[in-house]
C-alpha cells in the first residue's frame, strides 16, 4: 500500500552517436563542444548514483575522443558517480576509447567492439594530373610543410614521419585501455587485443574489453530494480537545423568527400 510513496531511482542516460570529430553544421556526429553540455547535465542529477552512456560510433578524431573520455572521468570523480557504458552497433577505435570512460562496459552479443589502433588514409592523384596535363605548383616555408601531398610522389621520409606519429598515438590509446580495463584484460598481447582488430560483443567479453552482454534498459533494471526512471537526455536541435534538416540544403552544405569518408568508416564494420 506504500509503493506509491516509494522513491524512484533516476538514471540519466546520454546517447552518443556518429563519427567522432567530423560532424558538419547540420549533420549528426560527436565532438567535445557539441556534447559537453548534455554530458554535464547528466552528472547534475544529484540523487543519481550512476550515469548511463550509450555509444554508437566507428571512431574518428583521437583528440575529440580523448576530450570526451577525460571529461566524463573528470565529472564522475567530481560528483562521485559510477558510469555505465553500453555499446550499440559499434564502439570501435575512438568509439571504444570513449567507452573506456565507463566503470563498466556492456554490449550486445552482435555489437562490434575494439579496433584499438590508429589509421591515416589519403589518395594519390599524381598520375591522374599528368595524364590531363596539369602541373602542381606548391610553395612552402619549411621543407616538410607539404608532407604527403596527394598530387606528388610519396617520400619515404614522409611515410616514416607519419608512422612515428601513429605509433605515439597508438601507445597513448593502449595505455588508456590498460588503465581503464586493468586486470580485466585477458592476455592482450597473446590475443592481439591492441593490433587494431575488432570483435563481436561475445568475443570482446572473453577478451575482457567489456563486462557483460545486454542492452541499457535490461542491464539497468537488473542492477537497480524495476522501480527506476531512465531519464533520456538528448542534445536539442537548433532552430535553423530543424528548418533545414529535411531540405536539399542539408546535403549541399557538407562536402561530398567528407560524406564518403564518413560512410567508409561505418562500412568498415559492415554497416
Amino acid at each position: 500500500m506504500f509503493s506509491f510513496f516509494k522513491k524512484k531511482i533516476i538514471i540519466p542516460h546520454v546517447r552518443l552517436s556518429g563519427v567522432i570529430g567530423s560532424a558538419g553544421r547540420f549533420r549528426k556526429g560527436i565532438d567535445f563542444s557539441g556534447q559537453q553540455e548534455i554530458i554535464k547535465k547528466a552528472f547534475s542529477f544529484k540523487k543519481a548514483k550512476s550515469i548511463a552512456i550509450s555509444i554508437n560510433s566507428p571512431g574518428g578524431s583521437p583528440v575529440q575522443s580523448h576530450l570526451i573520455h577525460d571529461y566524463i572521468r573528470q565529472l564522475a570523480k567530481k560528483n562521485n558517480k559510477k558510469v555505465i557504458v553500453f555499446a550499440e552497433d559499434v564502439a570501435a577505435s575512438g568509439g571504444y576509447l570513449i567507452a573506456c570512460a565507463g566503470d563498466e562496459i556492456y554490449a550486445n552479443s552482435s555489437s562490434i567492439v575494439g579496433s584499438i589502433g590508429v589509421i591515416s588514409a589519403s589518395f594519390g592523384f599524381q598520375d591522374a594530373i599528368k595524364k590531363i596535363g596539369i602541373q602542381r605548383r606548391v610553395y612552402t616555408a619549411g621543407k616538410n610543410k607539404s608532407t604527403l601531398d596527394p598530387f606528388r610522389e610519396e617520400k619515404d621520409e614522409d611515410i616514416q614521419r607519419i608512422k612515428k606519429l601513429q605509433l605515439e598515438l597508438h601507445s597513448d590509446f593502449i595505455n588508456l585501455v590498460k588503465k581503464s580495463r586493468g586486470a580485466k584484460l585477458k592476455e592482450p598481447e597473446k590475443n592481439n587485443t591492441f593490433t587494431g582488430e575488432f570483435w563481436s560483443g561475445s568475443a570482446s567479453l572473453k577478451l575482457g574489453l567489456i563486462d557483460g552482454i545486454g542492452n541499457a534498459e535490461q542491464v539497468l533494471r537488473q542492477k537497480f530494480g524495476e522501480n527506476i526512471i531512465i531519464k533520456k537526455l538528448e542534445k536539442p536541435k537548433g532552430f535553423i537545423a530543424k528548418k533545414l534538416s529535411s531540405s536539399l540544403l542539408d546535403n549541399q552544405i557538407d562536402s561530398i568527400v567528407g560524406t564518403i569518408e564518413e560512410r567508409a568508416l561505418w562500412q568498415k564494420f559492415g554497416l
